[in-house]
């Protein structure tokens, strides 16, 4: 049943999703060369918010639960399951007082409106991940523009998405290099859940009906345990929330 309602109301969430980074493509550009990047960033905030709640065109409901009161004074890395797309404007919209930044391809900085001039514009970190070094010092720099600007930002340990919506092994590499440039930065793991049942089928039809949620858990506060300690309390804390057990090891 869900399959085919996302038959009719798939046309229906494009148009709109479309319509919006229509809009804001010119409004992101006049914002910024005007204003400058405060400006540039409500434009960003705004577009994220009719982005999230476009979902409602495909009866997903939005479920944002934070019981923590997150500092807005200090770095946060903020390391979150990927399971779609879609979970990214509303981690921009959620998190907007926290300034929360991506890691992304470089390939995204071209081509798409709104996003790629956001990609270009908002102070991520553009990644080639055909070239190590050069992702590197990105997010090398990434980190100096959180300490200097007391951002936040967001990264996907597992590296890509989990498209059946099974949590994948955390990679070390992204926050051990952060921390490196902001050791003081609290890690805030953050659950992603059924997100990736919109695309199931892929891009068309879209799923209907889902509960969409995201939930942050305890934070973890830097320098009590290493970097790769950290990710692996993460990736714990959030198998926990979705019901999932880590991988065990094979066994000869």
């Amino acid at each position: 049943m869900s399959k085919l309602f996302g038959y009719i109301l798939s046309p229906i969430f494009y148009i709109f999703f479309g319509l919006m980074l229509c809009i804001f493509h010119p409004i992101q550009w006049i914002c910024f060369k005007l204003f400058g990047y405060k400006a540039h960033k409500v434009s960003v905030d705004i577009l994220n918010f009719f982005l999230t709640y476009c979902q409602l065109f495909l009866f997903n409901s939005i479920s944002f639960k934070n019981g923590y009161d997150l500092p807005t004074d200090r770095p946060i890395i903020f390391a979150a399951n990927h399971q779609s797309m879609y979970d990214i404007p509303s981690l921009i919209w959620f998190l907007r007082k926290h300034s929360a930044k991506f890691i992304s391809k470089i390939e995204l900085t071209k081509g798409i409106p709104s996003i790629s001039i956001n990609l270009r514009l908002g102070g991520g970190a553009n990644i080639n991940r055909k070239d190590n070094k050069q992702a590197i010092s990105e997010i090398i720099k990434l980190g100096r523009r959180m300490k200097e600007n007391t951002w936040s930002t967001v990264i996907f340990p597992e590296g890509t998405r989990a498209k059946d919506g099974q949590l994948k092994t955390f990679q070390f590499g992204g926050i051990a290099t952060i921390l490196k440039v902001v050791p003081n930065a609290l890690v805030v793991p953050i659950a992603i859940e059924n997100s990736w049942k919109i695309v199931r089928f892929g891009m068309f039809p879209l799923t209907t009906g889902n509960a969409l949620r995201w939930t942050v858990l305890k934070p973890i506060e830097p320098g009590v345990k290493t970097p790769n300690e950290i990710t692996l309390a993460v990736e714990n804390e959030i198998r926990k929330a979705l019901n999932q057990r880590m991988e065990q090891p094979a066994t000869l």
